[in-house]
């Protein structure tokens, strides 16, 4: 018996293509749905800068392969305008206001888990699916009051964790999880790229992409030159002494430890590893220290803004971990204090951060994804 209408993302990745087959097998009535997002006029792709460039058209023809490998409908799904205004836009201004943006985050808001969830509930769907390697799972809850039997829903990390995006999935809302679906969650990426072998898709050798689709192999920031006047700054020591020059300081991260040419003396000495500890785009400078002070880039509370908690169960002071960029390690820390209303909180770490403004910073408990926020100005 089919389990009910998925829409599934397919990207012309391995990830996507075997979730597809995955639910197919399971008994949903699948559709596969390619995505076409936005790409900068100034590098469209061509023969000749094809590898360089977004290989969308190739990527389409890809997740074509794998819909007629597993004879299902396939639709493409424009949302160019949504992906421009609501990530690349973003991500420009941001950028040029001296913070760090996460721009995967605003895709899979605003696009995969916006406009697209929108698009196929409105089509016919009961669920949407992508091969983002997260989890959703329910369990039923006993409300004594009302005698009743309340679903519950949360979002879990992937059982890979050296590939879990839970990361990228906090600005979810709790009421979309139900209509939600990560089939490779549950398993390992070796175990993803055997399926597809298994299954004979045309994917199951392709290698990961990285970062944002149009920019392949161009740098993000020469992609930003494009938009942002980059000018040679001074580079400052915790004392406000210019120690040496930096390249842009709308390109460096808060927190990014990263090499610079260094003075000593009249000397110049090439890329000394140092902390970025904080920008003044106003000025065009940049303060950095091989080990930042407390007070001085470093911080024990750290505010949020934009704040969605999807375990609203999760209370002041609570105790959770969290990790303010992808792939770091969980950190310990308590919830000081969430506002709901204004969406903002405060984070409370056993131990100072150098954090980046713009960031996502994402709690958890245990494998729970219980939310997160954006990092605000200190």
């Amino acid at each position: 018996m089919k389990k009910g209408k998925v829409f599934v993302g397919l990207s012309g990745g391995v990830d996507s293509s075997v979730s597809a087959a995955i639910l197919k097998k399971e008994g949903y009535d699948v559709v596969g749905v390619f995505i076409k997002v936005w790409q900068p006029d100034f590098f469209a792709p061509t023969r000749a800068n094809l590898a360089g460039g977004c290989t969308w058209k190739e990527d389409r023809l890809d997740a074509m392969r794998v819909a007629a490998k597993l004879n299902i409908p396939f639709l493409t799904l424009d949302l160019e305008k949504e992906y421009k205004e609501e990530v690349i836009d973003y991500m420009i201004s941001e950028y040029k206001s001296g913070r760090t943006p996460n721009p995967d985050v605003m895709c899979n808001k605003h696009v995969k888990f916006g406009a697209f969830l929108k698009f196929a509930l409105k089509n016919g769907a009961d669920f949407v699916a992508t091969g983002h390697y997260a989890k959703v799972e329910s369990r039923k809850l006993k409300v004594e009051s009302k005698k009743m039997v309340k679903q519950e829903y949360k979002l879990l990390m992937s059982v890979d964790k050296e590939k879990d995006q839970s990361y990228f999935l906090w600005t979810i809302k709790p009421e979309l999880l139900p209509k939600i679906l990560f089939p490779v969650g549950g398993y390992k990426k070796t175990e993803v790229r055997a399926l597809a072998k298994k299954y004979n898709l045309a994917t199951w050798s392709k290698k990961d992409s990285q970062g944002l689709c149009f920019v392949g192999k161009l740098d993000i920031k020469d992609f930003l030159k494009h938009y942002i006047k980059i000018k040679k700054g001074k580079l400052l020591d915790e004392g406000g002494n210019v120690i040496g020059y930096h390249n842009g300081a709308p390109l460096l991260t808060e927190g990014e430890r990263h090499g610079f040419t260094i003075m000593r003396g009249k000397d110049l000495n090439k890329a000394l590893p140092q902390y970025v500890v904080s920008k003044d785009i106003k000025n065009n400078t940049v303060t950095v220290s091989p080990f930042p002070q407390k007070n001085n880039g470093l911080s024990e509370i750290i505010k949020l803004k934009d704040v969605n908690i999807i375990n609203r169960d999760i209370k002041n002071g609570e105790k959770l971990s969290a990790r303010t960029r992808y792939r770091e390690k969980l950190v310990p820390c308590s919830l000081v204090r969430v506002d709901h209303l204004k969406k903002t909180a405060e984070i409370k770490f056993n131990t100072s951060k150098l954090v980046s403004v713009g960031q996502s910073l994402v709690l958890y408990k245990k494998d729970v994804c219980v939310g997160g926020g954006v990092i605000a100005e200190k």
